[in-house]
């Protein structure tokens, strides 16, 4: 199981790099979860150069990609180039999220369509500029498409990743080990309120 979080210049360190550490709380043979970026490194919205361990190439043929936000997302999707990269995004055999700005370029590239996503509040015009409504929610999943608003909803796009992957139990061994000491039992159960309603009873998208 290959999950690709894409980050580019001026990634938002907490949408990225919460989905890391929460997605590593698995612990499995195979399980595979990389920063995949259009460059061999690329640098934080607030200064903080990362090394790539995954290609764009590498990230569009995973199992699951996280679609991370930042700062220059409005030009990533001016980029000709990465957007056509991007285009081999399935998600007929892969799943596929975004948090915050992320959920822009989902729209761009067509990923969308009717559904309603969630962003963050700076990003809401530019998302409905291209045509999708957007929830007041922190979460939202359709399909094999997630999209999750607000940095700290980071969790939530994770946890879906492995509940679809590995089932509810692992999401929420993966949640607890994250959240609050003192406040563990209450954070999981609010973070599966949100998942669950979203979560389909087929099997997670595999490639044909």
């Amino acid at each position: 199981m290959h999950i690709a979080i894409l980050t580019f210049d001026g990634f938002n360190e907490l949408d990225s790099l919460i989905a890391l550490g929460v997605l590593n709380r698995v612990k499995k043979a195979g399980w595979r979860v990389t920063l995949a970026a259009p460059t061999a490194a690329v640098t934080s919205m607030n200064g903080i150069t990362v090394h790539a361990t995954a290609t764009l190439a590498e990230a569009v043929a995973a199992d699951a990609v996280i679609v991370g936000s930042g700062i220059r997302t409005r030009e990533i999707a001016a980029d000709a180039a990465i957007m056509d990269a991007l285009r081999k995004m399935n998600p007929a055999r892969q799943l596929i999220g975004a948090q915050c700005s992320g959920t822009l370029l989902l729209a761009k590239l067509g990923l969308l369509g009717k559904v309603p996503a969630c962003t963050d509040l700076t990003t809401k015009p530019w998302v409905q500029e291209a045509g999708v409504e957007v929830l007041n929610q922190p979460f939202f999943a359709k399909g094999n498409v997630a999209t999750a608003g607000g940095c700290l909803a980071a969790p939530y796009l994770a946890a879906w990743i492995i509940a679809r992957s590995e089932g509810i139990d692992a999401a929420a061994s993966a949640l607890h080990y994250v959240a609050p000491v003192g406040e563990k039992e209450a954070y999981v159960a609010r973070a599966l309120s949100h998942l669950t309603p979203h979560l389909q009873p087929a099997e997670p998208a595999t490639a044909p």
